[in-house]
């Protein structure tokens, strides 16, 4: 039936008690309101009120599915203020990124409400934190999904906390879905929290971005213990948001666009990309057009990111250039634009990111610039799916078989998954009750498990059917707003007026040459450093690498060169037509060759008289005539001798391993067949580097042989 602006698809639970006075609660909440926003005129939604009653009167479990900037905060703020009048226990909110947390946090302070956290960052603070909390000091507790799994916090904290709490909040609940578009294994714990929740502890989950299947996942979830879920779902049309997409035929013309076009608008804004890359060229470009502006990802060191956040939110830059790491709960309401250069690989995404503008202002832009190599960076994250039957049997009868307890590392030496995928896995196996974080590392239970193959496959068919409506979202000639909504599940999908299909919004193509011939310039100067590795992996001996500890001075390589990285957007293409799967092998060719020789001659510490005296190569079982002429190449254009190369003493070896298991399949591979050693400052040459192991291992080869240093380059890292 309809409730206001939204849709009751469940039937809240009955309730447990009803006020004596049901207007003055509605008053108070009213009053709570006010408070948090700072406006005295400030009303509730119809919804948001259904909501606020059903926890605090009802002690229902709710779903809210609301647009970005409707107000779910209210939501949960507000129920807090009264549950805690009533003298009810804390809230505890699962809120999974730090910049959502320090929002919340600011957000409570307004009206009032006690709030703390309890996150990666804070841990020398946790003992007080507790104790702040069985006090009855602290209104609201927020905790990041990884805390519900950290043994001391799951053993020791969370059984008191869930028996002690007024209300748990599951903030952003989308990523509980392995169906969503930010699926977080984390997110899966809920299920056994909300289990275990005594009777009468009402929860709240919300998200702005949620279909129709993932929100009857997460309703399904919900109502784990026999709950049933009240779920409030309203129309996603954002009334300030004109939406385009702008097609330009290179990079070298979206960066000129940017640089053209970002001072034309009102306000500060973001600039998403799909790379870390990408960030750095990106913000270089844009500061060397006079624009003040900050990249920001996963790899920005911490203060950092929170510097680069507080200039935004206070207006010091005009925008941030950022990835994904600046997503959910990102809350600066006059934000004025949000730039892609580069599509996400779902529309849902999408729209989540474009989100982030225009919450209070009348009017923001949301402009996509796509590129045609967009799709290759979709396939490598696509590539990060949940592992194969085969290597997750490993990893289960290898815990199976352990005396002790398992560290990532100790699994690393025997399990050929990258860390992040490693560990990701056992996150879901975790949820599943296959095996158990514990001190030290993980164990199995030793209950059965079954690889839901038919799930997996439906989820990543899933992931290529968003893929393809992403790309049909560029082509298409209809409403912009409406093709999103549609994505979405959104009944009231309805033409929007405002976006350039609809004739409300109006951006040129054109760019001058002299811009887009300064863009192309920064885009041609080819050279990445390649960070040498300072230390081996972590339980070597365990499989027959006597490699461990620091690796000494003597025996370490030099900081190295390479002209790009596969995931960049300068040589980048030129580097992933070279190394895509299937190319043909071939000499190197001839625009590799002059950035090449562009990069040593920008490399000052392999000049003069302490520069580099010989080139030394890696032999190549897959592209031998690449690695056969690179070489030899670079020692005539340095005018040094060319020593010999580092021939494979066996056959080929996988990169797509973790680092360990790269290690071990690095050491011990390759022996030097090449004229002697003793006193050379060389230039090692390799084709590709990835985790950085073959050129540690053979830079301590030379340099045990007698060289006095080694510079390792290569044309790309992947």
């Amino acid at each position: 039936m309809s409730v206001g602006a939204g849709t009751v698809d469940r039937v809240v639970s009955t309730r447990t008690e009803t006020p004596a006075d049901p207007t003055a609660l509605q008053e108070r909440a009213q009053q709570h309101l006010q408070a948090l926003v700072g406006r005295p005129d400030a009303r509730l939604r119809e919804d948001q009120w259904r909501a606020i009653e059903a926890l605090v009167v009802g002690h229902a479990r709710a779903l809210v599915v609301q647009r970005t900037g409707w107000g779910k905060s209210a939501v949960y703020f507000v129920a807090t203020s009264l549950l805690r009048e009533s003298g009810a226990g804390p809230t505890v909110i699962i809120s999974p990124l730090l910049a959502l947390m320090r929002n919340q946090v600011a957000a409570a302070e307004r009206a009032g409400i006690r709030a703390v956290t309890v996150n990666s960052s804070n841990n020398e603070q946790w003992r007080e934190i507790y104790e702040h909390v069985r006090a009855g000091e602290v209104d609201v507790l927020l905790v990041s999904p990884e805390r519900l799994n950290n043994p001391g916090f799951r053993d020791e904290v969370l059984p008191e906390l869930s028996a002690s709490a007024g209300l748990v909040v599951v903030d952003e609940a989308h990523c509980i879905s392995d169906w969503g578009h930010d699926f977080r294994p984390d997110y899966r714990r809920l299920r056994t929290l909300l289990a275990e929740l005594p009777a009468g502890i009402p929860v709240l989950a919300t998200t702005a971005t949620a279909n129709a299947r993932v929100t009857q996942d997460v309703a399904e979830q919900l109502e784990t213990g026999g709950a049933e879920v009240l779920v409030l779902r309203g129309d996603l049309e954002r009334d300030s948001l004109h939406l385009a997409v702008v097609g330009l035929p290179d990079q070298a013309s979206r960066l000129a666009w940017l640089a053209e076009t970002l001072p034309t608008w009102t306000g500060c804004g973001i600039i998403y990309c799909l790379t870390v890359a990408a960030t750095e060229l990106v913000r270089d470009h844009l500061r060397a057009a006079g624009l003040q502006v900050a990249a920001y990802s996963g790899q920005t060191d911490p203060a950092e990111r929170l510097q680069a956040e507080d200039d935004l939110i206070n207006n010091r830059i005009k925008a941030l250039v950022a990835t994904s790491a600046l997503g959910m709960g990102f809350d600066k309401p006059d934000l004025g634009f949000v730039v892609h250069l580069g599509a996400p690989p779902s529309p849902i995404a999408y729209y989540q990111q474009v989100g982030r503008a225009g919450r209070g202002v009348e009017k923001a832009l949301a402009v996509l610039l796509p590129a045609k190599e967009d799709r290759d960076i979709w396939d490598y994250f696509g590539s990060l799916a949940f592992p194969a039957e085969t290597q997750v049997r490993r990893t289960l009868d290898t815990l199976a078989a352990a005396p002790k307890p398992q560290s990532v590392a100790a699994l690393e030496t025997q399990v050929e998954l990258k860390r992040s995928r490693l560990e990701m896995m056992l996150k879901v196996l975790d949820v599943d009750g296959a095996v158990r974080r514990v001190q030290g590392g993980w164990e199995s239970t030793g209950r059965e498990w079954v690889y839901d193959a038919d799930r997996y496959a439906r989820v990543a068919k899933a992931r290529g059917a968003e893929q393809h409506a992403m790309l049909s979202y560029q082509r298409t000639d209809g409403c912009r707003m409406r093709f999103l909504r549609e994505q979405l599940d959104d009944p009231a999908a309805a033409d929007c007026g405002r976006c350039d299909n609809c004739g409300g919004l109006s951006l040129t193509a054109n760019v001058s040459e002299q811009d887009v011939d300064a863009a192309r310039a920064l885009l041609e100067v080819p050279g990445v450093q390649v960070a040498p590795r300072a230390m081996w992996p972590t339980a070597m001996k365990s499989i027959g690498v006597a490699l461990t500890g620091k690796i000494p001075d003597g025996e370490r390589a030099e900081p190295g060169r390479a002209i790009g990285r596969l995931d960049g957007i300068g040589w980048g293409n030129a580097l992933r037509e070279v190394f895509r799967t299937g190319a043909p092998d071939a000499e190197t060719p001839v625009p590799l060759r002059h950035a090449a020789a562009e990069v040593l001659s920008a490399w000052p510490e392999i000049h003069g008289a302490d520069g580099v005296d010989a080139v030394v190569g890696v032999a190549s079982d897959s592209r031998p005539l690449l690695a056969g002429h690179l070489a030899p190449g670079l020692a005539r254009y340095l005018k040094v001798p060319y020593l010999g190369a580092f021939v494979p003493a066996r056959g080929p070896d996988s990169a797509d391993v973790n680092s360990a298991q790269r290690l071990r399949s690095v050491a011990g591979r390759h022996h030097y067949d090449g004229d002697d050693l003793a006193g050379r400052r060389v230039l090692l040459v390799d084709d590709l580097t990835s985790s950085g192991w073959t050129l540690t291992v053979l830079a301590r080869e030379l340099r045990r042989a007698g060289a006095e240093a080694v510079f390792p380059f290569v044309l790309a890292v992947g």
